[in-house]
């Protein structure tokens, strides 16, 4: 699969306050003394198994928000949820992954390649606030690949995620090159994303980089038993 049109947008929370909101069996991993959640809009083409015709493939948009943890001392993303633009898709990676994934109706336009317009719904809640997200955004330098040592590269290198599982945790990943990333510049106009999950919202600008035309490929997804 190939993402395009990504943003990370990224929001600093105190610890305290995200902690009830992360499984017992994960360790929130902070910087500098700061926990981060994260909202990622983007797309996703070419998607399909390996081997399979271009024609069999699939394209649609994603929205994921998320945070970082560790499980037993390896660092990865815990997914408060899972926005999938094709309902099927949602269905299925929910079931296989025990992933928080939710069907969504989605649009996402551009007035030339790199300036997009992204709009998520959610189709079913079981919270009392509509889960939608509504931004427009855009690259406003060249890209580059992030330093070891800096806040955008501990923000966007985890590529492992964990989920809670009945005997331990399933765990899963995606391989690609390190990301593309560029400097930004967003508007939101409207994210009820962290009510929506039941989390306390930030408050203040986020972190935000975007990246494009990046091939990727999921692992298959495992059960780790705790003992």
């Amino acid at each position: 699969m190939t993402l395009r049109n990504g943003l990370f947008a990224h929001w600093p929370v105190d610890p305290d306050d995200l902690r009830p909101y992360v499984p017992s069996q994960l360790a929130l991993e902070t910087r500098n003394g700061r926990a981060w959640v994260s909202v990622l809009p983007f797309v996703l083409t070419n998607v399909g198994l390996r081997g399979t015709p271009s024609v069999a493939r699939l394209t649609f948009g994603e929205l994921t928000v998320r945070t970082y943890v560790r499980y037993r001392g390896t660092p990865g993303l815990f997914f408060f949820s899972i926005d999938i633009g094709r309902s099927l898709i949602a269905t299925t990676v929910g079931r296989t992954a025990g992933l928080p994934v939710y069907g969504a109706t989605m649009r996402v336009g551009a007035t030339d390649k790199n300036h997009v317009a992204f709009r998520s719904q959610r189709r079913k809640t079981e919270s009392e606030t509509p889960a939608r997200f509504a931004a427009t955004y855009h690259p406003t330098g060249a890209a580059a690949t992030a330093r070891p040592d800096t806040l955008e590269y501990w923000l966007t290198a985890h590529r492992r995620f964990y989920a809670p599982a009945t005997c331990g945790i399933v765990t899963g990943e995606v391989a690609h090159e390190p990301w593309p990333l560029q400097p930004a510049t967003v508007t939101v106009h409207e994210n009820t994303m962290f009510e929506a999950n039941g989390l306390p919202s930030p408050t203040g600008e986020p972190v935000v980089h975007y990246a494009d035309d990046v091939s990727m490929t999921g692992s298959t997804p495992q059960l780790l038993c705790d003992r």
